[in-house]
């Protein structure tokens, strides 16, 4: 089976753990990683708007390659493909066990937490490329400026201790950083959890849609590759992914739209707590419900038309680019 995967060594781990579980259900079964240098991998520095969202930095090359049959399946980060919009001829054929899906802050030598507390992040600058991210992270330093810092999460904490520069898009440059919010599991994966100074519980940062759920996705049509994909999806994975997601779809949101959705399962139930922010406004429409095992779109659904109906199309609206 040959499985697609961006090659950064984030995403190679998460590849490689993928493999690891379809040899385990099948040792006759022989893996080839495919890797690929997506646009997203190949810029880094400009605005993922501009890059086609995430789905056309991140994703859009691999499922091409699923598509055109020179892949048997792809590896992406749920949090990376677009909820908004249909992806004809494939499917998720699994979600993995989900990773720990909270955000992390991570601090250049000489910064503490204490201080950026006691200061209100006055005088510090965070970097971030996520909208969501950076809507919290205001809410929580108010004081602070925000910049926009991408790259591999190892790029990234080069960068922040070598104290250098980022590139924007326009030719300039912003920074150094004082401090970094990145994805805990992401931190993780390369070899950076004793860097986090603080894990952001959900009710301080939200979750994005999907974050830290490994998914794999095929052609529709490939019974033989979903076969073995079902033999390593995590069903509670699937049932938080799909709820989440169905926020997602209903709200229309796009790759600048400050979206956050986390789903858990307690029993036989689901809780699903979502939000739309308007970081110009610091206005944050929440919505938490629950719903049976079982109907997770539903529960999605249900949350996502509680947000509109509070104003979510508005502010969804204000973030969308005309030319986009």
């Amino acid at each position: 089976m040959r499985i697609g995967t961006r090659k950064s060594v984030m995403a190679l781990a998460q590849t490689n753990e993928i493999a690891r579980q379809l040899t385990a259900a099948d040792p006759s079964l022989a893996v080839e990683i495919v890797k690929f240098e997506t646009m997203g991998d190949q810029d880094q520095t400009g605005k993922l708007l501009d890059l086609g969202g995430k789905g056309g930095a991140f994703v859009a090359q691999i499922r091409d390659a699923v598509r055109e049959g020179r892949l048997e399946a792809a590896m992406h980060s749920l949090k990376d493909m677009p909820g908004n919009e249909d992806t004809p001829g494939l499917v998720i054929g699994a979600m993995l066990l989900r990773d720990p899906p909270t955000d992390a802050l991570v601090v250049r030598n000489g910064v503490t937490l204490d201080e950026l507390r006691r200061s209100r992040g006055k005088g510090f600058k965070i970097g971030t490329n996520a909208v969501r991210r950076a809507a919290y992270v205001r809410r929580l330093f108010p004081e602070a400026e925000i910049i926009h810092f991408r790259g591999a999460a190892d790029t990234r904490i080069r960068k922040l201790d070598g104290r250098e520069m980022q590139r924007l898009p326009d030719g300039g440059e912003v920074g150094p950083a004082d401090a970094l919010v990145m994805a805990r599991a992401g931190l993780e994966r390369v070899g950076f959890a004793d860097r986090i100074v603080h894990q952001f519980s959900p009710d301080e940062m939200l979750p994005a849609v999907g974050q830290g759920i490994v998914a794999v996705e095929c052609a529709a049509a490939d019974w033989q590759t979903l076969a073995r994909l079902a033999g390593i999806d995590n069903a509670v994975s699937r049932q938080c992914g799909e709820a989440e997601r169905e926020v997602l779809w209903v709200l229309n949101g796009h790759c600048n739209s400050p979206i956050a959705g986390y789903a858990t399962l307690d029993g036989g139930e689901i809780s699903l707590k979502a939000a739309v922010l308007d970081e110009a406004n610091h206005h944050f429409i929440e919505v938490t419900r629950r719903g049976p095992v079982g109907r997770p779109r539903e529960l999605g659904r249900a949350v996502a038309f509680d947000l509109l109906e509070k104003g979510a199309a508005d502010v969804i609206a204000r973030t969308r680019p005309l030319s986009h």
